[in-house]
């Protein structure tokens, strides 16, 4: 894929909002009386309007809210490691220790390279007196604060959280540097809006490092926006993390079935993979979407015919 084709989402990020896409999810299905069997009639969520909500009712102190706004948000993603993250934040300032530490533990599965999720996962568990399995989450700290020295971008953040971790395993009351500031955990809009942009910017110089980075700062402030999770799974891609570009992919098309982004970049992840029957499906998606063609679909189609990317 050309790198200057990514440059045909970038102003999309400055239309991003907390309102749910035309695609997305509906809030709330059956009124009840309707003769349907309650595994059809279950309510259904919007992700991006839930973590909205659970990001208000976060900085407005009301966690109990948050994490059931957030919890909305993991029934419908359940593979975004960012919702599982924030309903820690929320059941642990809830008071839900044993909650808080479930959802830190499948934050730090599906996503081993974010510090947070892992001191906020070693900081409950010392809280539960559960020190061997603290004490794995100080190694892990400790070998990435290592292996960063002082030039990495996660530098301040990797020996914050190493000191928190090593206060309270001492005995020292944890609960001052567990809880991070609402501010620290949702951008605004415009921050955003910007980080979505600049991480753009950042692919198409082919710094997927950073671009992560950016990107995390941008579904801070929006959550799981099929945008951001389509650009996720393309640096993973590009990364040669196959199988995290196919579960961000996934993710992005269980919010909005139709978006062309997460769909042709999955069409080309299955050409990579050889399955060209899945690229192929992949490609009449688009191609039903598309009555007079577009973009994707064309793309799509000349890595299909040529077995991989066209450009290489």
């Amino acid at each position: 894929m050309p790198v200057t084709r990514l440059g045909r989402f970038a102003l999309l990020g400055l239309a991003i909002s907390a309102a749910p896409l035309a695609g997305a999810l509906a809030m709330g299905a059956g009124g009840g009386g309707g003769g349907q069997m309650p595994s059809i009639s279950a309510p259904s969520y919007d992700p991006v309007t839930e973590y909205q909500r659970g990001a208000e009712a976060y900085k407005a102190g009301k966690f109990k809210d948050a994490a059931r706004a957030f919890e909305h948000v993991t029934d419908v993603q359940p593979k975004v490691a960012g919702a599982w993250f924030m309903l820690g934040m929320a059941k642990s300032q809830a008071g839900d220790d044993h909650g808080a530490v479930k959802a830190f533990e499948r934050a730090v599965k599906l996503d081993p390279t974010q510090v947070d999720p892992h001191r906020e996962y070693a900081l409950t568990l010392v809280k539960l007196k559960k020190a061997d399995k603290a004490a794995e989450q100080l190694a892990w700290l400790k070998s990435q604060a290592a292996a960063c020295g002082d030039t990495c971008a996660q530098a301040a953040d990797l020996k914050a959280a190493v000191a928190a971790v090593e206060q309270a395993m001492t005995g020292a009351s944890p609960s001052a540097a567990l809880h991070m500031p609402s501010s620290l955990l949702f951008a605004s809009a415009q921050a955003g809006d910007a980080a979505y942009v600049r991480a753009v910017s950042l692919i198409n110089e082919h710094r997927f490092a950073q671009a992560l980075t950016a990107l995390d700062r941008a579904e801070s402030a929006f959550g799981p926006h099929p945008d951001i999770l389509t650009y996720k799974g393309y640096v993973w891609r590009k990364l040669g993390r196959l199988d995290r570009a196919e579960r961000y992919y996934k993710a992005a098309l269980a919010v909005d079935p139709h978006h062309r982004g997460a769909t042709e970049y999955y069409g080309e992840l299955k050409v990579i993979r050889g399955d060209m029957p899945g690229a192929k499906a992949m490609l009449a998606s688009l191609d039903a979407q598309c009555a007079f063609g577009c973009a994707e679909a064309e793309d799509l189609r000349r890595w299909i015919d040529h077995g991989g990317d066209p450009a290489s």
